[in-house]
């Protein structure tokens, strides 16, 4: 058959009468309807990723088929976000297969513009999906989906909230039959293997044979179903995976055993297939607890070093993210995220959701509104009463969402292309085991070509990278030290250039170093200004806080914070404003040249300045030494060059200094460095440097005791284990070298199963147990030496 008789889109035969449109064939409607949307929308590299990545579709007039999404009580069940015109839903879909699927799905808002976003995760198999719910339902988004043949799963469990893990219930299930089938077999098997056995009648044989066959029926068609599938499926979009060489195996295996059973020309090796099966999916039951044990983690376990403030008869009280109940009610400042689902209950809310929706325009709320968890306040402070509890897996997969899968595609990637070429030597080797063994003794044909598709496996190569990185992730986070994802670790170890923000990174504030310098302030003036500085998270407004012994003032109105300029605000007929000299309208200053200055105006009038000294942190010299030997450092501020010498004294001269940036400059100035060539490490502390974090090749936020961290950054460091940088970026590099080690076990894993198949001395049932075992000990490999590599870490820690 010719090429262009095959289905563009699915594969498939077109048959005699194939559809044409544009010179392409279709072997039905459906298909060509699907690939007339995509072009239409402008989409058609969609099948540059593979040749006829799609599935056949067949015509379909929807109907009522989801008029029941049209019931407003189940679409709020499954819609878990709406603010305004915008909601979010999360859909499950168990047709994504490949690395098409994701760029099609994340391209859903190029079919319909009510769709604003969208994006996959691969391994869970969801697309989550941001609408225009003014202009498009619910029931019409999955319509769209169902259209191009990614119908997702939507049953009552999910409405009722009761959506239990049904793939991990249904491999327990087939694990639990191929080992009944395995147990069985080998009990019927066993005049095979004893001695004597060929004493037994001949009737007897056949009879324990068919049972055996009856037996192994449920391998075939349940048990062992996803390999033979799955590899079928990547057959019809002409790709090769790992399942191709497996299901050869099972389905040889069964085939020359239902032959000799029925031909009563021997028993076959049907416990020997029981026995491979159950070993497959023990060996995929432990990945699956693994992994999930890495992602649980990530999700659950005080993911975030953050803290909130908490109202307590009327005073704030820092409190651990984790220890938020449903009532209690939290302050949200100035730029600060909203930590979990509540109702506001003071204040004026002006709540920016680009976090979750990626529309930036604020939303203004008032008092009884509900606020989600993930939207920024804009503004002055609010008081938020707490209506659900804190969901650390809905934070992190906020964190992560604006990459839109990209780990998760990487992942799948490399794993593609390892499976490929593996799959390739792999059936070439076999085949030519068979076939020698066919011309020289073919008692061993069967066998070695059985036994080669079955023990090798590039499964322990392509769980080398995650399970390293996942291991080490974890034991930073214990340290302090969270990432966003686990491919960060990489990419830490490939940094040449770190670049430091000054105030609030390398450098803290406390009230003990506050000086005012000025026109005699009244309490009334303290208490505003007190106020004032409230709204601000940032280094300095914090200091000048907690300097001053007053009540807060909750009167103000129209606040707002310029980043690297300052805080203004009205009380009433008075207009304040706190900042830099420029900001207040100050043309000269007599100001300490030698602290940050904050100057205050009333009504235009300058009446002062706040001078705070800045502290360095408690180490920064000997991280500064330490750095400097294998780093190119910078340091990057918006101050004034006052503390140029004091820096100078500690970093070196070769350090370069950058003073009096704005944002856009040291966003610029990551950019340069990065056109240089290096590869850019940006540590801020997340407040004025948001943009210049996410342009670095890693940006690290630096997180005190609030909720400010950036998400712009790629981890988050908890401020009291700053000086443990150093210590961090070796333990990156050094993490490469368990991926290499763990490449090597696996490579003479292979290399030893492989001689022994091909020699034919190696059965299949034996083939299936090393199979397993080789990604069970590349998993244990990578953990035992994850942990001892951060095991000095953890005893500075504790030290």
């Amino acid at each position: 058959m010719t090429e262009n008789e095959k289905c563009i889109h699915c594969g498939e035969d077109c048959g005699k009468h194939p559809i044409v449109w544009q010179n392409k064939n279709f072997c039905c409607e459906g298909c060509k309807t699907v690939y007339q949307l995509l072009n239409e929308n402008k989409l058609s590299g969609y099948y540059d990723i593979y040749d006829q990545p799609g599935v056949k579709v067949e015509v379909n007039d929807f109907g009522k088929k989801y008029a029941y999404l049209d019931n407003e009580e189940i679409a709020n069940k499954l819609i878990y976000f709406t603010e305004g015109e915008y909601s979010k839903v999360k859909l499950y879909i168990p047709d994504i297969h490949c690395s098409s699927c994701i760029w099609l799905l994340e391209n859903l808002y190029q079919i319909d513009k009510n769709i604003s976003q969208s994006s996959v995760n691969f391994i869970k198999k969801e697309v989550d999906i941001t609408f225009n719910n003014t202009k498009i339902t619910l029931r019409q988004v999955v319509e769209i989906l169902a259209s191009i043949h990614y119908i997702p799963m939507i049953n009552l469990e999910d409405v009722e909230d009761k959506k239990n893990n049904t793939e991990n219930k249904t491999l327990i299930i087939k694990l639990g039959i191929a080992g009944f089938v395995f147990g069985n077999t080998m009990l019927l098997s066993m005049p095979d293997y004893i001695p004597g056995g060929d004493l037994l009648d001949e009737s007897f044989k056949n009879f324990f044979g068919y049972i055996s066959l009856f037996l192994s029926l449920p391998i075939i068609m349940y048990s062992g179903s996803d390999y033979i599938v799955s590899a079928y499926k990547n057959l019809k979009h002409k790709m090769v995976n790992i399942d191709l060489p497996i299901s050869i195996g099972m389905l040889t295996i069964f085939g020359e055993s239902a032959y000799e059973i029925i031909s009563s020309t021997g028993t076959g090796y049907m416990d020997s297939l029981a026995g491979l099966v159950f070993f497959l999916l023990l060996g995929k039951w432990y990945q699956n607890k693994t992994y999930q044990a890495l992602s649980f983690e990530r999700d659950y376990k005080s993911y975030f070093p953050v803290a909130v403030s908490k109202l307590i008869d009327g005073e704030e009280e820092i409190i651990p993210i984790n220890n938020i109940k449903i009532g209690d009610k939290i302050i949200v400042h100035n730029q600060e995220l909203i930590p979990a689902d509540g109702v506001l209950v003071d204040g004026v809310a002006s709540i920016n959701y680009s976090f979750v929706t990626g529309e930036s325009k604020p939303v203004v709320k008032k008092n009884g509104d509900e606020l989600y968890a993930g939207g920024k306040q804009i503004g002055s402070t609010i008081v938020v009463e707490v209506s659900k509890e804190v969901m650390q897996s809905k934070l992190t997969q906020l964190w992560n969402q604006n990459d839109k899968g990209g780990e998760e595609k990487d992942l799948t990637s490399l794993i593609d292309k390892i499976s490929k070429s593996f799959t390739f030597v792999i059936l070439t080797t076999a085949f030519a085991a068979g076939i020698y063994w066919l011309i020289n003794d073919n008692a061993y044909a069967l066998i070695a070509f059985a036994s080669v598709l079955i023990v090798a496996c590039p499964c322990a190569l392509a769980l080398s990278i995650p399970f390293t990185y996942g291991n080490i992730m974890q034991a930073f986070g214990r340290a302090g030290f969270y990432l966003k994802k686990s491919t960060v670790v990489e990419k830490l170890s490939k940094v040449n250039t770190i670049v430091f923000d000054k105030t609030g990174t390398i450098t803290y504030t406390d009230s003990e170093s506050v000086q005012y310098y000025g026109k005699e302030l009244s309490q009334e003036l303290l208490t505003k200004i007190k106020s004032l500085t409230r709204q601000s998270q940032h280094p300095l407004s914090k200091s000048i806080f907690s300097h001053i012994q007053a009540e807060v003032d909750n009167s103000l109105s129209n606040f707002m914070e310029i980043a690297s300029s300052g805080i203004k605000c009205d009380f009433g007929n008075i207009k304040m404003k706190m900042g830099s000299a420029d900001f207040v309208g100050l043309d000269h200053t007599t100001e300490n040249k030698n602290a940050s200055n904050v100057h205050i105006s009333i009504n235009d009038d300058i009446i002062g300045y706040y001078s705070i000294e800045n502290s360095y942190r408690k180490g920064i010299d000997e991280l500064a030494n330490n750095l400097n030997k294998n780093y190119e450092v910078h340091i990057i501020s918006g101050d004034n060059d006052a503390e140029k010498e004091r820096l100078i004294s500690i970093f070196g001269k070769t350090t370069k200094l950058l003073f009096d940036q704005s944002p856009m400059d040291k966003f610029n100035y990551i950019k340069e460095l990065k056109e240089e060539g290096k590869n850019v490490l940006m540590v801020g502390d997340g407040l004025n440097d948001a943009g210049a974090l996410k342009e670095s090749n890693v940006g690290i936020s630096i997180a005190d005791d609030i909720f400010n961290f950036s998400p712009a950054s790629d981890a988050i460091l908890e401020a009291k284990n700053f000086t443990l940088l150093p210590m961090i970026f070796e333990k990156s590099k050094k993490s490469i070298n368990i991926v290499y080690a763990s490449f090597t076990i696996s490579f003479f894993y292979n290399v030893f199963g492989l001689s022994y198949a091909v020699s034919g001395q190696l059965s299949p049932i034996i083939a299936a147990i090393l199979m397993p075992i080789s990604s069970i000990s590349v998993v244990a490999f990578v953990t035992i030496s994850a942990r001892l590599l951060m095991r000095n870490l953890n005893k500075k820690l504790s030290s």
